[in-house]
Parts: C-alpha cells; sequence; structure tokens
C-alpha cells in the first residue's frame, strides 16, 4: 500500500507575497501537486497533509533563529496554496484523507503520521511539497530510517534555494534509496 504526503504547499511557502515564499518554482507545482493529491484520493490512497503550524511570537522554537515567521496559526499563510484548499475541503471527511500539523521540519517529528501509516499497512510513502532541502529532506530521512519506500516527485517538489533542492534530489536517490520520478 501507499500513501502521499503533502507538505507545507501552504500561502506562506508558496505564493508571490507569502512570508517564507519559494515563489514561482513553488507556483509552477501547483497543477501537478493537484493532479497527483486528486488522484491519490480518488484511488482510495492514505493522503496526509502535514502542514507547518507555529505560533505567533514564539522566541523559543529553533526556526525563529533562521527564518522569518511562517505559517501562523490563525493567519491565512496557512491556507493550503490555490486550488490545493478547496480540493482538502471537499474530502476533508473522507477516511483517506488526514491533515497534521506539524511544528518541525520533519512531518514525523512530534506528530501521530507514523503510527496512522503503519495502522494501514502503508508501506511506501510518495512526498510532494515545499521545500525540498528542509521539511521534505527531513521527512525523506526520517521515512528512511523508519524502513519505509520513499518516492520523491520531482515535479511536485520546490525550494526557494534552486541548489540545495538539486543536492537535495541527488541525496533522495544516492543516500536513501529512493526512487524519483
Amino acid at each position: 500500500m501507499k500513501a502521499l504526503l503533502n507538505i507545507d504547499y501552504t500561502y506562506d511557502f508558496v505564493a508571490a507575497d507569502g512570508k517564507l515564499t519559494a515563489g514561482e518554482p513553488a507556483e509552477k507545482l501547483h497543477d501537478y501537486i493537484m493532479n497527483t493529491t486528486r488522484e491519490f484520493i480518488v484511488n482510495g490512497d492514505y493522503t496526509i497533509f502535514a502542514i507547518d503550524a507555529h505560533e505567533e511570537h514564539d522566541q523559543y522554537h529553533p526556526e525563529t533563529k533562521l527564518f522569518p515567521p511562517h505559517n501562523i496559526i490563525g493567519t491565512d499563510g496557512r491556507d493550503l496554496y490555490g486550488d490545493l484548499e478547496a480540493l482538502y475541503q471537499r474530502n476533508k471527511d473522507k477516511n483517506n484523507v488526514y491533515y497534521t500539523d506539524k511544528t518541525r521540519y520533519s512531518a514525523f517529528q512530534g506528530t501521530d503520521v507514523e503510527q496512522r501509516l503503519r495502522a494501514r499497512g502503508i508501506k511506501e510513502l510518495h512526498l510532494v511539497g515545499v521545500c525540498t532541502d528542509i521539511c521534505i529532506l527531513h521527512t525523506a530521512i526520517d521515512a528512511y530510517n523508519k524502513g519505509f519506500d520513499i518516492v520523491i516527485h520531482k515535479n511536485g517538489v520546490s525550494s526557494f534555494n534552486l541548489d540545495a533542492h538539486e543536492v537535495a534530489l541527488q541525496h533522495f536517490e544516492n543516500s536513501l534509496g529512493a526512487k524519483i520520478i
């Protein structure tokens, strides 16, 4: 069985005026991410939206030293980007769709993602979203260490650092044994 992890494809990370935007390269993923997500949902495959959630003025969170405030709980910046929000809203009550807040780079850290995947007998994880070299990478490393097979959708990931994006793609394949499609 397989699952899709849709990671941080939100307004703050994608829109031109987002708080920590990957900009145009991330915007160009929209149709691919929409089609892939829709396909997983329609086929009954487990689909997880793992979305960054930060408290405003949280001086103790380690990211505050590295990045401007982003994906603040209660703001539009956390909305899924473009048509993805409407797709999620239409399908959020289905048994194969799950939304979880995450407060660290990895979708596994501090969430129940692993338990949900294991309970369903899922072995293969497909990853889409942003940023390739941060949240996608940390999620993939955790998935590898937990024994999952990893599939990275090359046309479904991007970053605000395109050089790091390319390095991450190589790392997925060469160090984590991920399949790049």
